[in-house]
């Protein structure tokens, strides 16, 4: 083969590659907008059953800490998938591991709202919604603005939440691809991201805070069905 069709050659590789890069984040990203509605979430009443004499800081630190663990044994899991030789059996290997990441993330983000009095208003659908908004823009909603979530329910809201994963994930790719990364590194990014998450998030709802002897009783958070089998079962604690 000439200097010219081994360039071309290359090209049309690199071309594909991302191609199917593309296609897989946006599969990824379709996965965690499906998740999003499915993850368990404690209300504040269960928590404070399950962690007795914590106050919400030291609750908050609880949760943070327990999702932290969870995602760096995914996040091993992830670093030994990234020593597969294969690219596209990597991406197909990686998709259920990102989309346990998220899960234990999401969780954690509603956890929090919880925990600070900042529970967002409406039903299941409803506050899935923002939490997974939340989880993607790294912050903490305000349910002062009700406007702000209604605006994610209108029929642009998968369209529009598609695209703010798939930035997310475009961003956090780099991150998970470095080639014989190792389990251990793969746990030390994970636990070192949802920290930084976490507290992004907790920064704005310390803000808003609504302290415990000033919540209005709030009805317990329903629980929904349908988990998928393939998610890290820390989801279900």
């Amino acid at each position: 083969m000439t200097g010219a069709g081994r360039l071309s050659s290359v090209k049309r590789g690199v071309r594909k590659g991302g191609e199917s890069a593309k296609a897989a984040i946006g599969h990824i990203a379709d996965l965690i907008i499906e998740t999003a509605p499915r993850i368990p979430v404690r209300d504040l009443a269960t928590l404070r059953k399950q962690f007795p004499g914590l106050g919400p800081e030291e609750l908050a630190d609880k949760l943070i800490a327990g999702a932290s663990k969870a995602t760096a044994t995914v996040g091993a899991g992830i670093g030994a998938a990234a020593m597969m030789p294969v690219p596209p059996a990597m991406l197909a290997e990686l998709a259920a591991e990102i989309t346990g990441v998220a899960a234990i993330e999401m969780k954690l983000v509603a956890e929090l709202h919880e925990v600070y009095g900042l529970r967002p208003p409406g039903g299941l659908t409803h506050r899935s919604t923002a939490y997974l908004t939340s989880w993607t823009e790294e912050r903490g909603i305000d349910v002062t603005q009700p406007a702000t979530i209604n605006a994610a329910l209108g029929g642009q809201m998968r369209r529009e939440l598609r695209q703010q994963v798939t930035k997310r994930m475009v961003r956090d790719l780099p991150n998970l691809f470095p080639f014989m990364v190792g389990a251990a590194v793969g746990a030390m990014m994970n636990r070192r991201d949802t920290r930084k998450l976490a507290e992004r998030v907790r920064k704005d709802l310390r803000k808003r805070r609504i302290p415990w002897d000033r919540l209005p009783e709030l009805p317990p958070l329903e629980r929904p069905g349908g988990l998928r089998k393939d998610l890290p079962g820390e989801l279900e604690s």
